[in-house]
């Protein structure tokens, strides 16, 4: 009699086990390493004011914070404004000995403003006045920390990575060209869905919601087309990986809770090209900052696009080389049970929908 260690059915399940296992490695060392401590690193940081006395003081507050800042002076409250809208700065001093003030935008990041809050309260307190705080871009009401747009790139990616599995296992036998339609099509769905939930459903986007959806196709459609090109090679391991790049590296470095500078540098990095980043940031600018910053997201999303498309052009070779060769290479065999073969594939296929939306 077979050890029960060995049969077939236990391995099949100790297999499948290895993706929540490696999910939870996984998941725990991305977002405790991104999460957990967030410290500024070379914050921007602005002090309004021209003179040797300005700048004696922008220097003692550099030197104060060491690594934590990076201080520099501006001329007028106007500039100081206009860094902070385009985002070059988190926060701006204005100096006073009776009604000191800080500048912040805290759509561009609530952590932020309130990161160069705490660092000019006891900067304030020692010209012995109370802190002014200034939100020169605040959210809307409906989103006050604006945070709403991390979970909504949240919708956004589980709609699309889960829809991998569905069109790569369940749509295997489908031709390449098929299967890339249908994940243009699914993402521009995903795309809608994002939109109405950010627009009706809970009004974080009081205008510019067509170019919302633009932004949420582009960025459903890059993971959509990446992953269906990709399950061509990894079958089932498809779930693990698409985890992996649109979950752990891809919500923990899109800016939607805390800004790269209060982050490591690995995750600070990732925010530059990432593909969730693209999309944040590219929302934030169309809401609030007047499409400031928007061109460099879009062609972000464009990028990956881009991969995506050339990862389902390679698929496509790759299976239609595989279909030439297989008459001239494989031997002849009997018609072994075509609809046990069937069901076989609809089971694994099943499987595999099951663990991508479980996970």
């Amino acid at each position: 009699m077979k050890s029960p260690v060995m049969s077939p059915a236990l391995r099949h399940v100790l297999t499948h086990l290895l993706t929540p296992l490696l999910m939870c490695l996984g998941m725990g060392l991305a977002y405790m390493g991104a999460f957990v401590t967030p410290e500024p690193h070379h914050l921007p940081v602005a002090v309004v004011g021209t003179g040797p006395r300005t700048a004696v003081f922008a220097q003692t507050v550099k030197d104060a914070a060491g690594d934590k800042l990076d201080v520099r002076t501006v001329p007028d409250r106007a500039t100081a404004v206009s860094l902070l809208t385009s985002r070059h700065v988190t926060g701006a001093y204005v100096p006073s000995a009776h009604t000191p003030e800080l500048l912040v935008a805290s759509a561009a990041s609530d952590m932020g403003a309130t990161a160069v809050e705490k660092v000019f309260t006891p900067v304030a307190a020692q010209e012995g006045a109370p802190l002014k705080v200034t939100d020169v871009a605040p959210p809307v009401q409906d989103d006050p920390t604006g945070q709403g747009l991390f979970f909504l790139l949240i919708a956004v990616s589980i709609g699309s990575y889960a829809s991998v599995a569905a069109i790569g296992a369940a749509g295997a036998a489908l031709p390449m060209r098929i299967r890339a339609l249908l994940a243009v099509g699914v993402s521009a769905v995903v795309a809608g869905i994002g939109a109405l939930l950010a627009g009706p459903v809970f009004h974080l986007a009081h205008h510019a919601l067509g170019a919302v959806w633009g932004l949420a196709w582009l960025y459903s459609a890059g993971i959509l087309l990446i992953g269906v090109g990709l399950h061509t090679f990894l079958k089932r391991w498809t779930t693990l990986t698409m985890m992996v790049l649109f979950v752990m590296l891809n919500f923990t470095s899109s800016g939607g809770l805390f800004r790269p500078e209060l982050q490591n540098g690995f995750f600070g990095s990732l925010h530059a090209f990432w593909n969730g980043a693209g999309f944040v940031e590219g929302v934030r600018s169309l809401l609030y900052f007047g499409d400031d910053g928007l061109g460099r997201t879009v062609w972000t999303l464009v990028a990956w696009l881009a991969v995506g498309l050339a990862v389902t052009a390679i698929a496509g070779a790759w299976e239609r080389s595989r279909a030439a060769l297989t008459p001239a290479t494989e031997p002849r065999t009997a018609p072994a049970a075509p609809e046990k073969a069937e069901r076989t594939a609809d089971q694994e296929a099943e499987e595999e929908t099951e663990e991508t939306v479980a996970v």
